[in-house]
């Protein structure tokens, strides 16, 4: 009788070793052959899961974002009782990237975001993501203070992670220095208020939101 194989588990298999790859090697650095390898399955197998190259970096985008959502979502339901200065605080240092273990994650981020610059498909997916995320935090800010712009809050936030998630990552700042940043701009945004309790909220990002298939497999 023929083994089952469980599809979705062998694209995520796929989607981490494209991101194991991506910080090793870069973006330029994945090809079907390494992925395959780093995955310990056939070219064949991954040409089933993905019909384009493309098809497969969207994958592994979205399979790095939902990790992030997720911790996010962590942080959120483990302490429904902080104050909202904490918990938006919390989750925002979620999508900086800024601990140590999640500095990989941060390079694999960064790779996709450089390459989105000159790929219009990519950058589509990308604004999806952000556009995701923006909502995320501008509802988690809405409960937590109904005195603040909620949206234009979440923009803000979302720019200044992004912008500490480079930052560390050069060693222009290091983790404490954008913690700290994070912090003070946060204990201006509540001005001493937004201490209210927040309700736990599911996070919506899919992993799907970013999906596009632009090109074929190289031959």
């Amino acid at each position: 009788m023929p083994k089952q194989v469980d599809q979705e588990d062998r694209r995520r298999r796929i989607a981490e070793a494209v991101c194991a790859l991506i910080d090793a090697q870069g973006l330029e650095g994945v090809t079907l052959r390494d992925v395959a390898t780093r995955a310990d399955v056939s070219m064949g197998a991954v040409q089933r899961c993905f019909r384009t190259k493309e098809e497969m970096l969207q994958f592994a985008l979205g399979h790095i974002g939902a990790r992030v959502t997720e911790r996010a979502h962590g942080r959120v339901v483990a302490g429904p009782a902080q104050s909202a200065a904490s918990t938006v605080g919390h989750v925002v240092g979620e999508v900086a990237l800024l601990r140590d273990e999640h500095r990989a994650e941060a390079r694999i981020w960064l790779a996709f975001l450089a390459a989105a610059a000159i790929n219009p498909a990519l950058a589509a997916g990308l604004r999806t993501s952000y556009a995701d995320l923006e909502g995320l935090l501008a509802r988690l800010i809405a409960e937590a203070s109904g005195a603040v712009d909620a949206r234009r809050e979440a923009r803000t936030l979302l720019a200044l992670a992004d912008g500490l998630t480079a930052h560390v990552l050069i060693g222009h700042r290091s983790a404490a220095e954008a913690e700290e940043l994070l912090h003070a701009h946060l204990v201006g945004v509540w001005g001493g208020g937004g201490r209210r309790p927040l309700r736990a909220a599911r996070i919506p990002l899919s992993p799907e939101g970013v999906a596009a298939r632009i090109c074929s497999w190289p031959s």
